[in-house]
This record gives structure tokens, sequence and C-alpha cells, in this order.
């Protein structure tokens, strides 16, 4: 008895103190307004961990890369290697390639933490580039996310810009060599590019400020960007809730899927370790950047087959595909062979990829609020652009490499980027026509499916002698997820109130072309509440999650 009552007064005296405690940091934080927010649902698909994958590779890159900056010396002071790599003894180098190669060879544990910290960068831009490709494909960028997507870019422009910042601190002659083609890229802008190009390397390349200058963007301002970003977007992510996949109990007015805590927050705990996990392994057994093997840089060194990191391979493909050209203007050079390929294309490229929420938006006239994922197949105009910048971009990669595809194939090298230039011009057009294609075939599978039901690979023999085969009933699942998205009807060739008549008629024309090919798949059925008993009733409904706003 006496041992019950003592326990019982410890269970009392800790019940008081925390709800002392609750109501003290109640009275000081949001704590009580949190409740709502661990019960906020997460998608359960697959494809909803891109964007995990990138969050976690970056929190892996900032733990690494604040180890690394405790050992490197972003200095361009020449000095001479006395460390433990025999074959550079003796040699001439900067003081940063030293320490890189300090970090490599002398530091404990220092090349595994090198290779861990390049393999999170190659993942985080990977991982960000095919998040952005779900969010264009699912159709996740249209309202009210059009901010969303803009800041997702411009993490992706900003990530490049780190990369290439990073991968050129080492000073060694591979990201020398790309650091003179930036150069190059500079001095190709009119008017303004020798004073860009004397700004950026403090006087004539290679000058001696120009690792210090990286280091301090590479390690300070251009982090700071990406964390204010990547606190925005998930901001924006819980205020706007998620988009999911069309289904039963799902629509346009709620998020469904797992609770935040404590489901959510488990498997993505787990998934951070194994994010974490898989690229120490790679750092481990998969070799990258091998910079001894380079030497350090040397101006009047170009090392042969030299390839940039894949994030920049489609500019070192666009530039040399590009066919020499340059005009004089007034007494100035104008390369078009360098500004076209390396200025021009890429604006151009992100310029589209920033605007492309508003174009669609203005074209198809969709100023609803959408948080249903599109299907690929149920948009094939959008489906085939997509593939089709994909496909451009596939090309200028391998074309980035058309020196080692020609020397490994034993292939002319002119040939090779002859052929590039043909398949540039000719294979996007032809992706785009092919996917559209096919994505209105799968939609008229869909609607057979729909009307004939599955088929069950019986064949029976019918009244007249032939032969036919049974179709058994669709899983309402599956009919209601095919009959859940309706497709919109083309503009008329009406201008909009301030629109001049040809503006309004492109827009019908483009619509027309938007949804004028498409195959009818039925009124969608109506949303039926589910039943709830009453012991459930009375439960907060976590998996369906909160009505959107």
């Amino acid at each position: 008895m006496l041992l019950q009552r003592s326990r019982a007064r410890a269970a009392a005296r800790a019940r008081h103190a925390g709800e002392h405690t609750v109501n003290w940091a109640d009275g000081r934080l949001p704590v009580s307004e949190g409740g709502g927010l661990l019960r906020k649902a997460f998608p359960e698909h697959w494809s909803f961990l891109l964007g995990e994958i990138a969050l976690y590779s970056f929190v892996v890159l900032l733990l690494t890369g604040v180890w690394l900056t405790l050992f490197f010396k972003p200095s361009m002071t020449e000095v001479v290697y006395d460390g433990s790599y025999e074959p550079l003894l003796g040699m001439s180098m900067s003081e940063a390639y030293r320490s890189t190669l300090d970090i490599s060879f002398d530091v404990r544990g220092g090349l595994l933490i090198r290779q861990v910290h390049h393999w999170s960068s190659l993942v985080f831009l990977s991982a960000i580039g095919v998040h952005l490709l779900r969010i264009f494909f699912t159709g996740a960028f249209r309202r009210p996310r059009e901010v969303n997507w803009l800041i997702g870019v411009t993490l992706f422009v900003l990530a490049l810009t780190e990369g290439f910042a990073g991968y050129s601190l080492p000073d060694d002659l591979l990201s020398g060599t790309g650091l003179r083609i930036a150069q190059g890229i500079m001095l190709s802008l009119p008017v303004v590019g020798t004073y860009i190009s004397m700004f950026v390397f403090g006087g004539e390349y290679p000058g001696h400020d120009i690792v210090p200058r990286l280091y301090s963007v590479h390690i300070l301002l251009l982090p700071a960007l990406l964390v204010a970003l990547v606190t925005a977007h998930l901001i924006l992510v819980f205020y706007l809730k998620h988009t999911h996949w069309a289904g039963r109990g799902r629509t346009e007015r709620n998020a469904v899927g797992k609770p935040m805590f404590p489901q959510f927050m488990t498997n993505s705990t787990g998934l951070f370790f194994m994010v974490f996990g898989l690229l120490t392994v790679l750092a481990a057994v998969a070799e990258i950047n091998p910079i001894w093997t380079y030497g350090p840089y040397r101006p009047d060194v170009v090392s042969t087959g030299s390839q940039p990191d894949w994030y920049v391979g489609f500019l070192e493909g666009s530039l040399r595909l590009m066919p020499p050209f340059e005009t004089a203007v007034a007494g100035h050079t104008v390369m078009w062979n360098v500004l076209v390929p390396a200025v021009l294309l890429p604006g151009a490229l992100f310029a589209v990829l920033y605007a492309y929420p508003f174009f669609e938006r203005w074209v198809t006239g969709d100023h609803e609020e959408n948080h249903l994922c599109d299907r690929p197949r149920d948009r094939p105009v959008r489906t085939g652009l997509g593939v089709a910048a994909i496909v451009f971009y596939g090309v200028l990669l391998l074309a980035g490499g058309n020196d080692i595809l020609a020397h490994t194939f034993h292939v002319s090298l002119n040939l090779l980027t002859w052929i590039f230039r043909v398949a540039l011009v000719l294979t996007p057009p032809l992706a785009f026509v092919v996917t559209k294609r096919v994505c209105l075939a799968l939609q008229e599978r869909d609607r057979e499916r729909l009307t004939e039901g599955e088929e069950t690979g019986e064949v029976h023999q019918t009244l007249a002698g032939g032969y036919a085969e049974s179709h058994a009933p669709l899983d309402p699942e599956e009919r209601h997820v095919l009959r859940a998205h309706r497709q919109p009807e083309p503009l008329t060739p009406s201008a909009k109130e301030g629109d001049a008549p040809h503006v309004g008629r492109l827009r019908a024309t483009l619509s027309e072309w938007y949804y004028g090919d498409r195959v009818e798949a039925g009124e969608p059925e109506p949303e039926r509440a589910p039943e709830r008993t009453p012991a459930k009733a009375a439960e907060r409904d976590a998996y369906s999650g909160e009505p959107e706003r």
C-alpha cells in the first residue's frame, strides 16, 4: 500500500510539473498552436520523397562543408609541396591545392569527408532536378503554388552556382580549366565583358583573388541564400498543403496522407539516415574528383579529355556544338560562338522555366486552385514539352563528351559533332510528337478499360461460333482514379477584356493546341463521404488532413 501511494504521489507530481511546464512555455511560445501542425497530412506516394532526398543531401553538404572549412586554406600563394603524396613532391602549387592534398592524404578521414561532400552535391542537384520534373509533369506548379515553383527553380540555379564554386576551389588542373572557360564566357559579353572579368578575377587572369572570393561565396553567401529559400519553400509547403494523387476520399479540398507525428517523422528520420549512409558508402567505394592525378593548375596547360560535373555538362556541349561565328560591331568583336551557347541559351532555358506556370494558366484559362496531381498522360502537350526538353538537355550533355565518345568508339570527332548538331534540332520535336501520341494512346486504353472492364485472359466461344475475351469490372478505386480528371475545354477565340483581338485569337489557338487532341473518359464520379463508426468520429482525422485554404 505504501509503495502504491508513493507511486501515485510521484505520478501526480510529474503531471503537475508537466502541466506547469507546458503552461509556462505556452505563455511564451506558440506551443498550443503547434498541435495542429503535428497532425499535418503528408502524402505516401514515393515521388514525394524526392524533395526530402534533396533536403537531406543538403544537410549532409552543410555538415561536411563545415568540417572541410577547418582544414582548407583559400589562398593562391605559391608553395612547394612536401607532403605524403610522393609523385608531387617538390612541385610548385597554390596553397589551396596543397591544403586539399593534405585533407586527402594527411588528415584522418579527410578523403572520406571530401568525397561525401562531393557526392552529396551531385545527389543534391540531381534530386532538385528530378523533383522539379515531378512537379512539372504532375502540374503541381499551378495555383496556388506558383511562388513555390519560382523558389524551386531559383534553388536549382543557386545550387548550380554553388556546385561550380566548390568544384573550382581546389585549384587543380581540371577545375582551373573550368575557370578558364568561365572567363571566356565573361569576355564574350559585349562591351562589359572585359570589366566583369577584371572584377571577378581581381586583375588579369588568373590573378590571385579568385579562390578567396569563390571561397567566401561558397561558404557564406550562397549557403545563406539556399538556407533562406529552403526555409521559405518548406513554410509554403506547410501553409499550402501537399498535392496528392486522385483516389477515393481525395478531393481538391483536402490533404490525405500520414500525420506528421509520429508516422511521417519516423519515416523521414529513417530516410535521412539512409541518405547519409548511402552517400558514405558511395564515398568509400567510388572515387570521385581525384585532384592528385590532375596536378596543380597552370595557365599554359589544359588537360586532355577534361569533363565537368554533369550539371554543367550541357554548357560544355552547347559550346562544342556551336559553329565558329564572330562579328565586329563599332570596333567590338561579338563572339556569337560563345555568347549564344553559354549566355543566351541557358538564360532562355531558365526564363522558360520561370514563366511556364503563368504561360500555361494564360493559355488554358485555368484560374482555379488545383490540389490533385495530374497524371502525365492526361496532359499530353505538357508531357510532350517536358520530354522534348529532357531530350534537348540529353543531347547537349552527350555532346559535352564528344571527344571521349569519339575516342572510345573509334569514330570521327567531326562526324560525331555534326550528328549531335542534327540531333539537337530534330530529336526534341520528334520526342514531343511520339510522347503526345503515347499519352493519347494510354488515354484511349483507359477509356476502353472503363467501358469494357479489365481483360481476364479467358477466351470463350460465342453463340455465333466466334471467340471473345471475357472482361471483369474494374476495382472501384481504380475506376475512380481513371474518372477523376476532367479534360478542360479549349478556349473560344474571344478576346479577354483589355486584350487585342489578335491576342485573343493567339490564346485560343494555343488553347486548342493544348486540349484539342484528347480522349474523354466520362464524367467523374461524385464523392461520397465515408461512413464512420462512433469510435472514429471522435478521433482526429489525421489521414484526411485539414481542409485546403
